[in-house]
C-alpha cells in the first residue's frame, strides 16, 4: 500500500503563490503518474495538473501557464507551484499515485485564495 501525504496548503491573497507538495511512501511500488486534483465546495474532484514517470504533463485550462507539475523520482514526491492564484482556485487539493495494480489518494491540503 502507498501512502500519499500532501503539504503546503493555506491562505493567500489574489496574486499569491503557493508550493504543494506530496510524498509517497511504502515498500515495493512503482508509480507511474503522479497528479492533482481540486475540489471546490459542492463541486466534483477535478484534474488540475499531472505527470508521467518520464516527462509528460496534462493541465486543466484553467491553469495553464500559471501552474507548473514536477517530480523528483528519487523522493517519490510530486509538487505544484502555483502563481497567479485566483479566488476560484480555491478549494481541497487531493495527490493522487497511480501505479502498477494499484492507485492511492492523499488525504487533502486546504488551499484559500482570498483578501
Amino acid at each position: 500500500q502507498v501512502q500519499l501525504v500532501e503539504s503546503g496548503g493555506g491562505l493567500v491573497q489574489p496574486g499569491g503563490s503557493l508550493r504543494l507538495s506530496c510524498a509517497a511512501s511504502g515498500r515495493g511500488f512503482i508509480i507511474n503518474t503522479m497528479g492533482w486534483y481540486r475540489q471546490a465546495p459542492g463541486n466534483q474532484r477535478d484534474l488540475v495538473a499531472a505527470i508521467g514517470s518520464g516527462v509528460s504533463t496534462n493541465y486543466a485550462d484553467s491553469v495553464k501557464g500559471r501552474f507548473t507539475i514536477s517530480r523528483d523520482n528519487a523522493k517519490n514526491t510530486v509538487y505544484l507551484q502555483m502563481n497567479s492564484l485566483k479566488p476560484e482556485d480555491t478549494g481541497v487539493y487531493y495527490c493522487k499515485a497511480d501505479g502498477l495494480g494499484f492507485y492511492s489518494w492523499g488525504q487533502g491540503t486546504r488551499v484559500t485564495v482570498s483578501s
